[in-house]
């Protein structure tokens, strides 16, 4: 029996393909840390995240395929600057009617509500901010709540203080 020796060609083209394979395994594990998990409240799937770029990449990429995403910002903030923690009550504008209940745990948040009509507060340190959102099937809503930069969260305390703003521009 003899011994065959493969080419250098071969040993070359496997080293390469193993590399290759390395390279795509951590890249995908990399994609998976930067997406948020999905979660429930109230029988509805929310996501929170967008604090790092990858993430409001990853966030900015998804916002199409849910129907209401909801953004959290301080005003004359950083880019990804939110009050943390941002407790999120969604309400039926017409009824009052609970739907959802949660904290943000990131400056956006993406939800699946229904289509329907909604009064959507996010509390951050007892200051209170409304909007009004209207999700139509087929279409993302969307709503910014911008929160004022000059009030130390930490230090308000209860009952929340309600400051509404006027829609966001679409």
């Amino acid at each position: 029996m003899t011994l065959r020796t493969l080419p250098i060609r071969s040993n070359v083209a496997a080293v390469l393909c193993c590399g290759a394979t390395l390279l795509t395994s951590l890249a995908s594990g990399a994609q998976a840390a930067t997406s948020p998990p999905i979660q429930m409240a109230e029988g509805i799937e929310y996501m929170c995240g967008g604090a790092t770029r990858e993430e409001a990449a990853f966030l900015q990429m998804v916002a199409p395929r849910w129907s209401t995403r909801l953004d959290f910002t301080v005003n004359r903030g950083q880019a990804g600057a939110f009050p943390v923690p941002v407790q999120v009550k969604v309400r039926d504008r017409y009824n009052g009617d609970a739907v959802m209940q949660t904290w943000a745990t990131g400056p956006t948040m993406l939800a699946r509500l229904e289509p329907g009509a909604y009064e959507v507060e996010a509390v951050a340190g007892g200051l209170s901010v409304v909007q009004q959102v209207t999700v139509i099937g087929g279409y993302a809503a969307r709503a910014q709540f911008v929160f004022p930069s000059n009030v130390d969260y930490a230090a308000l305390a209860q009952p929340a203080h309600t400051m509404a703003q006027a829609p966001a521009a679409k």
